[in-house]
């Protein structure tokens, strides 16, 4: 990954290496009189994108294709979008979660969409962005459960003692460590995975999820169910934002113009429904990424 001061070194030796070709006649040069400004070859600027692809139907994967392809599901669209709209060429960067936050914390990707809520300490670490409206994944947010304690584990009281799993630097987990009793058991799982592992072999009794992803767990594993259980979600943690770094705020304004058209076009609803669609297909794959990048 490059962070922007080496893209823009990168970007002048890109540009001297074609000047250089086309003065020994190396690469094919416009005979135009007008010089380099109506040159089409030059490279777009790229837009480097990080995300974690284990959280269905915001993004993961589709088993049946490779390279950029595989990544699927809302912000993925909403990424292309906001590429498209930019003029941009999109370079998407799998890792993750929490690695994601620290990469644009540290400019080393220009943004992040990852399914993220507002929250105070995302407020002050990142620039973000307007909301986003991505259907019920952030709306709503449940506690998946084996399939044979529905209707035990309804109410918040009811998870007195039992081991309530969560993604770290998730909201799911603020909302479980604030809203569940004290004497429950709250385990962090760097990975969505590793905790749906957990949940399936037993070793908690829960995982709190936001419902959209619930939905896709649900509908993959007989064994689970969503537990009838929602968290109290503040008006201001409802639906999506961007994360982008600190004081960059001309790309801020810039996304959050791209979100603006693409909430008066009703793009979200489509693109949602689409997602939802797509995370039922059998090739569909919540994949985890580890700090490094690497698939596991």
């Amino acid at each position: 990954m490059k962070n922007k001061k080496l893209k823009k070194a990168l970007a002048v030796v890109l540009s001297l290496i074609l000047s250089l070709g086309c003065m020994l006649g190396l690469t094919a040069c416009s005979s135009s009189d007008s010089g380099a400004g109506d040159s089409a070859d030059a490279a777009k600027p790229t837009l480097t994108v990080a995300f974690s692809p284990d959280f269905s139907p915001m993004e993961f994967v589709d088993t049946s294709k490779t390279g950029p392809e595989q990544y699927v599901g809302f912000d993925i669209t909403l990424a292309n979008f906001i590429a498209d709209e930019l003029g941009m060429e999109l370079v998407l960067v799998p890792m993750g979660f929490e690695a994601c936050q620290d990469a644009v914390a540290n400019g080393d990707v220009d943004i992040s969409l990852s399914g993220y809520s507002f929250t105070p300490e995302r407020a002050e670490r990142f620039n973000l962005s307007d909301h986003y409206y991505a259907g019920e994944n952030e709306v709503a947010q449940s506690i998946v459960i084996p399939a044979d304690k529905v209707g035990q584990l309804t109410e918040a009281e009811d998870y007195a003692g039992l081991k309530i799993g969560a993604q770290t630097a998730s909201m799911q987990l603020s909302l479980a460590q604030n809203q569940l009793p004290e004497s429950t058991e709250i385990v962090e799982f760097g990975s969505l995975d590793d905790a749906l592992n957990a949940l399936l072999n037993g070793e908690i009794d829960g995982l709190a999820v936001a419902r959209g992803y619930g939905r896709a767990v649900v509908a993959n594993y007989d064994s689970l169910a969503l537990s009838g259980f929602e968290f109290t979600i503040a008006v201001q943690t409802a639906n999506n934002v961007v994360l982008i770094q600190k004081g960059n705020d001309e790309l801020t304004e810039k996304i959050n113009a791209c979100l603006k058209k693409a909430n008066e076009n009703a793009y979200y609803v489509k693109w949602y429904t689409e997602a939802q669609e797509l995370a039922g297909i059998d090739t569909a794959a919540n994949v985890s990424y580890d700090a490094e990048g690497n698939a596991q």
